[in-house]
């Protein structure tokens, strides 16, 4: 299963018009051979110096130094030294923004996806499907993605974003999760009818700004 991959003019643009149009996309990662991949069905923005909740926003940094590259490419961190996180940066080279991807809908590599995500967990049981991907962190575990692929090329694989057609319906906008700062904003992008949504729900399309 496969679409066609995204090219970087696509990300090239605002960073909310980026993120409106990536939910219903598919975030695929190709590791030894073994494909995984997910429909996005959740992201939030990060944009610019200004935004305190960017990791700009103290200015250039070694670690942020993705952010203010090319369009196109992934900004992967670590996040509280626990849980590695993805981005895909936006808007023009030199300005630092991005959306994170915050949620997918397993399509491909279930098996390998549960396999990863049960030997990282002390819990019992199988993970059910719409919790495979659910969350930043436990996405990243799913698809093995890690620091190695920060500054990957999105446009060139391993690690693509794919367009499958795929339709996703009604979206709402509501404020970002799990920040401190900057959390008025709503830079938060959701599938309304998606089961695989981490974080609160929202039922109805909020304004952007």
């Amino acid at each position: 299963m496969s679409g066609a991959v995204i090219p970087r003019a696509f990300y090239a643009r605002p960073t909310l018009q980026v993120l409106e149009s990536l939910i219903g996309k598919v975030l695929v990662h190709t590791l030894r051979g073994r494909r995984t991949a997910g429909v996005i069905v959740e992201g939030e923005a990060y944009i610019g110096e200004d935004d305190p909740a960017c990791h700009a926003a103290p200015g250039p940094t070694s670690r942020n130094a993705p952010l203010y590259g090319g369009p196109g490419h992934a900004y992967v961190y670590l996040n509280y030294g626990m849980h590695y996180l993805v981005n895909a940066v936006t808007e023009q080279d030199g300005f630092p923004a991005a959306v994170l991807i915050r949620a997918l809908d397993p399509i491909e590599g279930v098996d390998l996806m549960r396999r990863r995500r049960e030997a990282r967990r002390t819990g019992a049981g199988e993970i059910a499907l719409a919790d495979l991907c659910r969350g930043p962190g436990n996405l990243t575990v799913a698809l093995g993605i890690d620091i190695r692929q920060n500054r990957a090329d999105l446009t060139a694989g391993p690690l693509v974003i794919e367009d499958h057609g795929i339709q996703p319906g009604a979206l709402a906008w509501s404020p970002r999760i799990g920040i401190r700062v900057g959390a008025d904003r709503l830079w938060r992008c959701t599938a309304v009818d998606s089961a695989c949504v981490s974080g609160r729900r929202v039922s109805a399309r909020a304004p952007r700004r």
